[in-house]
């Protein structure tokens, strides 16, 4: 495929624009202005429709493939809540006007919306309050921990350093209370995937302010022993934080809030079907409950007394601002409307089907891929390449031959905990047949594994660039080799 830039031929366009009629002169000054025009190709619109369309066409994504993501939850989004986010009420909002003076009446709309869904999350996650600003799950995580931080500064625990975050923990979280100013201390896991009880009971003391657990974790499991978790922590003096990016397993089947989760963040752009991008990659809300109501953000959406939606920051134990508007309004928008169109009967739906979608995948691949443990999964499933290893094969050998059989490739080599991982997560918006292609992939690369693992190496040969260096080329990209 050319580039659009050997494409171009000189005078050649796509339109040509009005008569210049703006009066001479510029508020940009002389020396920030360019000498020479920029060196754009030069091609006419058809040209230009024709290589946008075929690049698009190169791209793995959710639209086009099987994205299998682990851990990411790459599941369909609706087309429909892009038909909400676009409606010119929403659209057309400047987003700092409802923090003008009179701004509130002419966003009532807007201001509803925020609020009710602020509403919904709440019921949903169980907690006195969410937020909605952060603008990602990462900066939902880091929200949650600076509540955690104001709520022991408040108290004048300044003793409380220490944030214990498992093995099995989302890789964000440990940067998260970093940035905190918290210093982790890791607690291991146990033979059957769950934190060791014991290895906890070690790891607390008056210094701990909390523990950051991933339920379910990132090997797909969901730890039994949840409630007594959060009650050491708690018996300890700490908080618990629930790191909810695998919400997509229990939503609608159990509230964090209700098993002793001070609290959580939520990831829209995994559980609630809304696109990984648009600003964030999306928005990771985050409940609170009672104890922790104090700090949350500003501004928050309040009913004045007269009934009408408004923005306060009339909250003194506040964090104060942790975005420049009111969270990611786009993306909320297609949340909030993936909501209303599921109702409490559909969240149910998601976390039964993706987790019989994950289960399913994990039986099926089960006699030729190995599992460290081989318990029932929640949404997705973490099965080891070790099992190749004798034939010169790893994880990114058959993520590689995917890619050669039209899917994209699950998570590799996370968790951290687990030998060549290979971290799959099927969703709730696949078809059985969907998976059954997947499996039958699976199981050929297994097989071609065996008797011509050479093959393997050379994958893949049916994209752009075949296989390269992978740490020469994140350190020194050639773009100009597409």
């Amino acid at each position: 495929m050319k580039l659009i830039f050997e494409q171009s031929k000189p005078g050649r366009r796509a339109y040509r624009p009005a008569a210049n009629d703006v009066p001479a002169g510029s508020a940009v000054p002389e020396r920030m202005r360019r000498r020479e025009a920029a060196a754009m190709p030069e091609v006419s619109e058809l040209e230009a429709m024709r290589h946008f369309t075929n690049l698009s066409r190169k791209n793995f994504g959710v639209d086009s493939h099987f994205y299998p993501l682990g851990s990411c939850t790459m599941k369909y989004n609706p087309k429909s809540h892009e038909q909400v986010a676009r409606m010119e009420g929403f659209a057309s909002l400047h987003p700092m006007l409802a923090q003008l003076p009179g701004g509130a009446e002419l966003t009532q709309g807007a201001l509803e919306t925020l609020y009710r869904q602020e509403r919904f999350l709440s019921e949903l996650l169980g907690f006195a309050e969410t937020t909605l600003q952060p603008l990602a799950g990462a900066h939902g995580e880091f929200t949650g921990v600076m509540l955690i931080a104001a709520y022991f500064k408040d108290r004048g625990e300044t003793n409380r350093k220490v944030m214990l975050i498992p093995d099995a923990a989302h890789g964000t979280n440990p940067a998260s209370a970093a940035q905190a100013g918290f210093t982790c201390r890791e607690v291991l896991s146990d033979a059957e995937g769950n934190v060791d009880l014991e290895d906890l009971k070690k790891k607390l003391g008056d210094d701990v302010a909390g523990l950051m657990l991933t339920c379910p974790n990132t090997v797909g499991l969901f730890d039994k022993n949840v409630k007594k978790i959060c009650e050491m922590v708690h018996q300890a003096g700490g908080l618990c934080y629930c790191d909810g990016a695998n919400a997509n397993a229990i939503i609608g089947r159990v509230r964090p809030g209700d098993l002793g989760f001070d609290v959580m963040h939520v990831n829209v752009h995994k559980t609630f079907s809304t696109p990984h991008g648009g600003g964030g990659p999306g928005a990771g809300p985050v409940g609170a409950g009672e104890i922790l109501r104090p700090y949350l953000p500003v501004p928050r959406v309040v009913v004045n007394e007269d009934g009408k939606y408004e923005l306060s920051c009339d909250f003194p134990s506040t964090l104060g601002k942790i975005a420049p508007f009111y969270g990611n309004f786009g993306i909320l928008l297609r949340s909030c409307a993936y909501m209303l169109m599921l109702g409490r009967e559909g969240m149910v739906r998601i976390s039964e089907n993706a987790v019989l979608n994950a289960n399913y995948l994990r039986v099926k691949l089960a006699p030729y891929y190995d599992q460290k443990i081989s318990r029932m999964c929640m949404h997705e499933c973490v099965f080891s390449a070790t099992r190749r290893a004798k034939s010169g094969i790893h994880a990114l050998d058959i993520a590689k031959g995917l890619i050669d059989r039209g899917i994209h490739p699950p998570t590799i080599y996370f968790p951290l905990i687990i030998p060549e991982a290979l971290m799959i997560e099927p969703t709730e918006t696949e078809s059985l047949e969907t998976m059954n292609e997947f499996i039958d992939a699976m199981i050929d690369i297994a097989n071609q594994a065996d008797t011509d693992p050479e093959a393997l190496h050379e994958a893949p040969i049916t994209t752009p660039v075949r296989r390269m260096d992978e740490t020469l080329a994140a350190r020194k990209p050639d773009l100009a080799a597409l």
